[in-house]
């Protein structure tokens, strides 16, 4: 990592401020996962629409939002001055783990999949969807959904990483930024899917639950932030002297970083906890039309057995 006032491609990083605007800088990992992602998911709704099958616009729109989110982060500039300032690198960390995760989970990916994807040709074979539905059951797949694994993970990907060498190393080198990018993808993905319940997966927490789960790791997002806007000292190498060009006090940048964690932790919970009482009231709606539908089937012999049961208890009484 050069820290002589140099940005990642050996030229000096003008001033940050809006009016720059934000150039072309994308990483081509990431380029490429968001193209496929955007295509893999049309060629889904494709087939669902040809065959005459409805799909909701809300998800198609939250799944692209997600994968725009995770491109503006990652493939413009903003990806270049995260390298040097720790407030912008801490955007990119909050956005991909928090904000992207659960747009693109409210895109219901794994449904569209599953009602897309080819079943077996032959009887007893295993074509794309059974394959999926293997991995979905897999035990893999029920210890890293499961709360015991991933409110650990989510905390530690915080307190580990960044009050620890270890951020410093992996910020030596593109693999190593990378790497880490990947990781806070997955977390914010494995922490969130049974959580927001769209999807189906190795664990349906009930809605209480989930809302448990929720705030089980958020305050510790919260304590992060805090721990950096308090600090007295920088915490980590990598921001330590960053590019003259930028005429930035390493300890107003810490600052700034710990109030974007800090702010993180705190809208991503109101908006999940928003979609887990409507999906909550949806479902007791749903219920409650069951409930009628099977009361008009059979006369309600269930309110015809109350009253009876009243009835018996008012002639012993008498």
């Amino acid at each position: 990592m050069d820290h002589s006032g140099h940005g990642m491609d050996g030229m000096d990083l003008p001033p940050f401020t809006l009016g720059n605007g934000l150039q072309w800088s994308a990483d081509p990992f990431f380029l490429v996962g968001c193209l496929l992602a955007l295509a893999l998911y049309g060629w889904g709704l494709v087939r669902l629409l040809r065959r005459g099958d409805a799909w909701p616009v809300g998800r198609t729109i939250s799944f692209v939002v997600g994968v725009l989110t995770i491109g503006l982060v990652m493939c413009t500039k903003l990806n270049d001055y995260g390298m040097v300032m720790f407030s912008v690198h801490m955007v990119q960390h909050m956005v991909i783990s928090m904000l992207s995760p659960i747009l693109l989970l409210m895109g219901a990916p794994i449904t569209l999949a599953l009602r897309a994807l080819p079943v077996a040709s032959k009887r007893g074979s295993k074509g794309p969807r059974e394959l999926l539905l293997m991995l979905l059951h897999s035990r893999y797949m029920k210890i890293i959904t499961h709360p015991a694994f991933t409110i650990p993970l989510f905390i530690a990907s915080l307190y580990v990483l960044y009050f620890t060498p270890l951020f410093d190393f992996l910020m030596g080198s593109q693999v190593g930024h990378l790497a880490m990018m990947v990781h806070f993808l997955a977390v914010g993905v494995v922490f969130f899917w049974p959580i927001m319940g769209v999807d189906p997966g190795p664990h349906r927490p009930g809605y209480v639950m989930r809302m448990l789960e929720l705030f089980a790791g958020m305050p510790f997002h919260a304590f992060f932030g805090i721990a950096l806007m308090m600090a007295s000292t920088t915490m980590v190498g990598t921001f330590e002297n960053p590019p003259a060009s930028l005429g930035l006090d390493p300890m107003s940048d810490q600052t700034a970083a710990g109030g974007i964690a800090w702010a993180f932790s705190e809208v991503p919970s109101v908006l999940v906890l928003l979609a887990l009482l409507f999906q909550w009231k949806k479902s007791e709606e749903r219920q409650a039309r069951r409930k009628d539908r099977a009361a008009d089937r059979d006369g309600d012999k269930e309110l015809a057995a109350y009253n009876a049961y009243l009835a018996s208890l008012n002639a012993r009484g008498q």
